[in-house]
């Protein structure tokens, strides 16, 4: 039998990006009808790993950050929303959007990985974040997202005071990072090859196509 295309997704949670491009790597999976020839792993990445507690109001962080202006990040967030409009995904900015510490979303994704759960515990979480207005640096956010999706919670949340699983998610991120990767979403391909950033499907379709030919 031949081996499954493995696809690791380097990605934040509060990454708008990253939940766009999945989403249309999903369609072009689905179109093709190759579900069953591909595993998806999950792999952290924060876009702000010193982003403290009480986070940062987003207009504030992406001038600091970026430089844009209101007008341009008005303009960008209406191409994030329309973009997700067209692929059943909510983004809803508001005036107060703070973004937030993702570490220990990452560290749950972790948990979810054995479970199979990752992608579910992955979407769970954007769309509290994005569609829902809720703060997934929040513990209590962060247990009802690992019941939402049919996980242990009491089990989860422990390992987020857990040193080596801290250390294991922070060696992965230092991991990514070493591989070049410096912007997301990065999707690697069998370890192999990568494409960056929300790809159109036509793209993903033919990354996927040659992919499995070669496999």
């Amino acid at each position: 039998m031949k081996e499954k295309l493995k696809i690791d997704i380097v990605s934040d949670v509060v990454c708008p990006w990253c939940t766009i491009g999945f989403k249309r790597l999903e369609k072009a999976i689905s179109e093709l009808g190759i579900e069953d020839q591909v595993t998806i792993e999950w792999q952290p990445f924060e876009l702000n790993p010193n982003m403290p507690k009480e986070g940062q109001l987003i207009q504030d962080h992406i001038e600091e950050k970026y430089g844009s202006s209101l007008e341009q990040q008005k303009e960008s967030q209406q191409r994030m929303a329309d973009a997700g409009e067209e692929l059943d995904f909510t983004f809803d900015y508001f005036e107060d959007m703070r973004i937030v510490n993702t570490f220990e979303a990452h560290i749950l994704l972790e948990y979810a990985k054995s479970f199979n759960k990752q992608t579910a515990l992955k979407m769970r979480l954007t769309a509290s974040y994005f569609s829902e207005r809720k703060d997934v640096s929040d513990r209590d956010i962060l247990k009802q997202a690992l019941l939402d999706v049919g996980l242990n919670a009491e089990e989860g949340m422990l390992l987020l005071d857990n040193e080596s699983m801290r250390k294991e998610v922070k060696s992965k991120e230092v991991y990514w990072q070493s591989m070049g990767v410096n912007s997301v979403p990065t999707i690697v391909f069998n370890r192999t090859s990568a494409v960056t950033g929300a790809q159109p499907i036509a793209v993903f379709k033919n990354v996927l196509n040659d992919l499995l030919k070669a496999n």
